[in-house]
């Protein structure tokens, strides 16, 4: 069935790409082919019990049935990052299940860190200072830590240790004149313009490279995508330097406004980064695609993930499942070229490995569950140095899953074992 919409897609794309004079890239599903990498998942990851109640500075809570502090629980894990030094951070909503969570644990800090192994060796967060409705983080390329939230109209920059460095937007006030309240914005005419505000950001990336129009180093990329629909970059002192996009019709992952975004509440767009190519790649969640563009925002590709998941149309123009959709978060693999992308379906709960240049699906894992290498609400993937995958997950999921890199497939010249740079290549 899968193989069946992927081609499906494909020759939708193909016919309509020539018209609209766009790369368009196939769904062909191969079977798995020479280099591309394989992970299995590591249930002793992260270590367990988490920390509890007085531990890293929080308030001591003791249960009156055991009499021992009561256990730390994570909530929602809105997103994961990684530092320099492989500890991945994760964001925590904290937002517990009544009775028994709430009664037999408390909320984690807004704020984890944990070692390669594994283990806490952090905890940090004011959730009144905090974005609401935490939801992805980033690590740049000095160790900063920046957050934002898709309850909130701010992106803010922390040290790895919790000390605010930089804020973007103002909290509670989000770009929807004339109320400027927080929420969609698809249908106000006047949203999408603030050179000051955001509403409901979803996720950013900090470029450590030049930048094309200012030349400096550190421009903030922000997918600003709960309630506007649109890419705004800043300066790394955070001021105003350009945007794209706006609101698109729906039902056809092509030909739905190429350059623009869902309307919907809901992540669009959904997530944002920078590949080695020096171009942006743009997660459109609920038009179940990824668009490419430069830095200072021309389209350049469309990359279709599953159509039919989100609002576009599924096999035979069918209506689609009508998820939140199939392109949620993405990640580069470690090589130069950066071969991989590692895409986070939450419509579908897979991961996908997917071919950067040709854009195809290549091979994928993961089902919809709450065991091991299952997925609920699958939200964010990020890679370590080594490879290593770990995602996050919200709504049900609420954990967050570490992945190895286990071999690079049949026939590769380094008998599928990677090269211990973090890749698969010889």
């Amino acid at each position: 069935m899968k193989c069946t919409r992927y081609l499906f897609a494909g020759g939708v794309a193909l016919a309509i790409a020539a018209a609209l004079g766009l790369s368009i890239t196939t769904q062909a599903d191969p079977r798995h082919p020479r280099g591309v990498p394989t992970y299995t998942v590591d249930a002793s990851w992260p270590k367990m019990p988490l920390p509890s109640a007085g531990q890293f500075g929080t308030p001591l809570v003791v249960s009156t049935s055991t009499g021992q502090p009561k256990p730390w629980s994570t909530g929602e894990v809105a997103g994961t990052c990684v530092d320099s030094r492989d500890h991945v951070f994760i964001v925590t909503r904290g937002n517990l299940v009544n009775s028994p969570e709430t009664l037999d644990s408390v909320p984690a800090p807004p704020v984890m860190e944990f070692d390669p192994e594994g283990n806490v060796v952090n905890a940090w967060g004011n959730r009144d200072v905090l974005p609401n409705g935490l939801h992805g983080c980033f690590v740049d390329y000095q160790d900063n830590l920046w957050i934002a939230g898709n309850g909130d109209g701010i992106v803010q920059k922390y040290t790895r240790t919790g000390t605010l460095l930089l804020q973007i937007g103002t909290r509670g006030v989000c770009d929807n004149p004339p109320t400027n309240l927080c929420g969609n914005s698809g249908a106000n005419p006047a949203a999408n313009q603030s050179r000051t505000l955001l509403n409901q950001p979803a996720n950013m990336y900090i470029d450590p490279n030049p930048d094309p129009v200012t030349g400096q180093r550190g421009s903030i990329y922000i997918a600003d995508g709960y309630g506007n629909h649109r890419v705004v970059v800043f300066s790394a002192a955070g001021v105003y330097l350009r945007q794209w996009g706006g609101v698109a019709a729906t039902v056809n992952f092509v030909t739905d406004s190429p350059g623009l975004f869902a309307s919907g509440d809901g992540g669009h767009p959904h997530c944002v980064t920078v590949g080695n190519d020096g171009l942006v790649y743009v997660c459109d969640r609920a038009d179940d695609r990824i668009q490419v563009f430069t830095k200072t925002g021309t389209l350049q590709r469309i990359i279709p993930v599953v159509p039919g998941t989100g609002v576009t149309l599924g096999i035979g123009n069918a209506p689609g499942l009508g998820t939140a959709g199939s392109a949620w978060d993405l990640v580069f693999t470690k090589d130069p070229i950066q071969r991989f992308m590692i895409e986070a379906d939450g419509g579908n709960e897979i991961v996908h490995i997917m071919d950067r240049i040709g854009g195809s699906i290549l091979a994928g894992f993961g089902a919809p569950g709450l065991q091991a290498g299952q997925f609920t609400f699958l939200h964010s993937v990020v890679l370590d140095s080594k490879s290593n995958l770990y995602t996050g997950e919200t709504i049900n999921g609420r954990r967050i899953q570490k992945f190895v890199l286990a071999d690079c497939s049949k026939g590769h010249g380094n008998r599928g074992k990677g090269n211990g740079k973090g890749d698969c290549e010889d």
